[in-house]
């Protein structure tokens, strides 16, 4: 028998309707279309506004667009994994609800939560059930409502960051399709420079904190914008060493889109014509968990059975690392 590898067979997505611009920005904190363009290449973010609707919404909406273009029974999904920054509530499973909300009422199902490498650290662990030969079909969803904790007077992060969703189905190929390698790091001393503070075990909410704007993400953006570029570009290098792949190998970049500099810097390193660089940042900025299913949703169909694709990202905690898989079928 072959072996088995794990390949995303199939792509969704969700975006909120509400489009908050730069332009609107500049009326509610002082910055201004030119400055947030040049620094980070945004131009606008969607952001889910519904009273009570939080990240499993956004996750339900991708899932069933998947569902419906992939033609699946959801009775035949196996496991639900949401990677997630922004579960809907502590203690209760965003992935259960999700799971049973599409009607994967078949699958176990659990959160992840890696900052913004969530999406990439989901894509080793699911493919790691199917490689098992227990599991055909997988469904790994990356969705964030960081409007939840954007403090919308701190323009060092009300910039950047947006809501959203995207999913992906795993299932098993026999063709040497796939996922193929992974690189992945963490390191727990960067977590003071990103962290929403308040509201987990260490530091619980209370009326002071909330008052003083504590429960809002806080980020020291040198800090991370510098540990960033060198390790997404790191690991991103050592993909394709460790892999004998060299540029007119690779079919697309798919890297976390946390600031168009970050981007280029590592397409810079692997020396990739930017026609190879997937980019989306300017439609939907920072959306966390969902930029890589995403980004792999609007270029779907530019993808064809046997590319290779380089994935990199970076996150809080820090946590970042680098996925290399061969796309498994055509649109």
């Amino acid at each position: 028998m072959s072996k088995i590898t794990a390949a995303i067979t199939a792509v969704g997505a969700y975006v909120p309707d509400y489009v908050l611009t730069n332009k609107i920005l500049e009326t509610m904190v002082d910055t201004n279309d030119e400055w947030i363009t040049t620094r980070t290449g945004i131009k606008e973010r969607r952001i889910l506004k519904e009273e009570g609707k939080g990240t499993s919404f956004l996750a339900i909406n991708a899932a069933n667009d998947l569902i419906k273009k992939r033609g699946i029974d959801p009775k035949d999904i196996e496991l639900v994994i949401v990677a997630t920054a922004t579960p809907d509530m502590k203690a209760a499973s965003t992935a259960a609800y999700t799971a049973t909300q599409i009607g994967a009422v078949n699958a176990f199902s659990f959160d992840l939560e890696a900052a913004c490498s969530s999406f990439l650290f989901g894509m080793s662990t699911a493919a790691k059930y199917i490689e098992s030969g227990r599991y055909k079909n997988v469904l790994l969803i990356g969705a964030d409502k960081n409007s939840s904790f954007i403090n919308y007077k701190d323009r060092a992060t009300c910039i950047i960051f947006g809501d959203g969703a995207g999913a992906v189905l795993f299932e098993p190929n026999h063709e040497g399709l796939g996922l193929q390698d992974e690189l992945l790091r963490s390191d727990g001393s960067g977590r003071e420079f990103l962290q929403a503070t308040y509201g987990g075990s260490s530091y619980p909410s209370t009326p002071e904190a909330v008052a003083e704007g504590k429960h809002y993400v806080f980020q020291d953006g040198k800090t991370v914008f510098k540990n960033a570029v060198f390790n997404m570009a790191d690991v991103a290098v050592k993909i394709l060493e460790r892999n004998n792949l060299t540029k007119n190998d690779i079919a697309f970049l798919v890297a976390h889109q946390a600031n168009k500099r970050i981007i280029d810097a590592t397409a810079n390193r692997i020396e990739l014509e930017s026609e190879k660089v997937m980019m989306n940042i300017e439609k939907y900025g920072n959306t966390t968990s969902a930029t890589l299913p995403l980004l792999l949703n609007d270029y779907e169909k530019q993808l064809k059975k046997g590319d290779n694709l380089i994935f990199a990202a970076f996150g809080g905690g820090f946590t970042w690392g680098s996925i290399y898989l061969k796309w498994a079928y055509n649109s």
